[in-house]
Formats: C-alpha cells, structure tokens, sequence
C-alpha cells in the first residue's frame, strides 16, 4: 500500500512538472497561424501528457467546467481543420470518383480504376485492398457491402486514396 501511494505521489509531481508553454515551443505552436488559441493548445497538450481536467484548472486558476469547455472546443477546431484539409485535398486531387448511395460496395474498384486510367494515376491496391480501404475510411457511409450514404473517393497524384 505504501508503494501504491508514493507511486502516486511520483504521478502528481511528474504532472506538476509539465510545462505547457514548453510542449508547446517544442511543438512548434504558432498561435497566429493556428485554428486553436493558445489555451486551447495548452489544454490538449497537458492532456495529451495525462493531466486530468480538475488538475489543469487549477493550475489555471479556473474550473473544471471551463477548462472542459475549451478542450471541446479545441477538438471540435481540430476536426473542422481536419475537414477543411480533406476537402481542399479532394480539390486539387486528379482524380475524383463519386460512389452513389445504394452501390454496391464491390462495384467500387472498377470505378476508381477507370477514372485512375483516365487520369493516368497508378493506384497500388488491389480491389479487395481497396474495397477494405474505403469500406474503412468510409465509416458508418458503408454498411456490409452496401454504400448507404454518397462517397467521394479521390486519389493523389501518388495514388493515395481518401474517401469523404
């Protein structure tokens, strides 16, 4: 028990030891040129470094809440810039399949390949590999073989495969 419990003690210290404008710096946080605020930043560094949300508010001297409120929102920020990338991706990618809802998800493959074909892009997946890649990314859009939601399936330059 007494181990368990400086055990403890060794976790709180190393907590306290966590510098966030440091993780930041070494990150290479730039707050002007990021879709976070520094805060936030700070936030989902310490969390990521396993602080737990009551620690963090009271090293910034506010409550839990607030602190839980940022962290959301960070995250909400990070999927949104996340999104923005794929869409922008999805733009400048030569090629473009749309999968229409009710297609049949082994119908897929040809799709791509045709429009690689015409595009001249070498895709490195087999078809199988490829249905299992955009059955994957495509999340609950796929149900078994069934494409249940529209897809937009695009293919880089280099032949990498993203699927809105």
């Amino acid at each position: 028990m007494v181990a368990e419990d400086a055990s403890s003690a060794d976790a709180t210290n190393d907590a306290d030891d966590v510098d966030a404008a440091e993780l930041l710096a070494r990150a290479g946080f730039d707050a002007d040129a990021s879709v976070l605020t520094e805060r936030q930043a700070e936030v989902l560094a310490l969390r990521e470094r396993g602080l737990r949300q009551s620690d963090i508010a009271d090293r910034f001297g506010t409550s839990r809440a607030n602190v839980s409120s940022v962290e959301a929102s960070a995250r909400d920020n990070v999927e949104r810039a996340k999104e923005t990338v794929a869409f922008a991706e999805a733009l400048c990618a030569p090629v473009r399949v749309e999968i229409p809802a009710g297609t049949d998800l082994y119908d897929a493959p040809q799709r791509v390949y045709d429009a690689c074909d015409e595009a001249g892009v070498k895709v490195s997946q087999t078809a199988p590999d490829l249905m299992k890649t955009i059955g994957e990314r495509a999340g609950d859009a796929v149900y078994g073989r069934e494409v249940r939601e529209r897809l937009l399936v695009t293919v880089d330059a280099d032949g990498r495969i993203r699927v809105r």
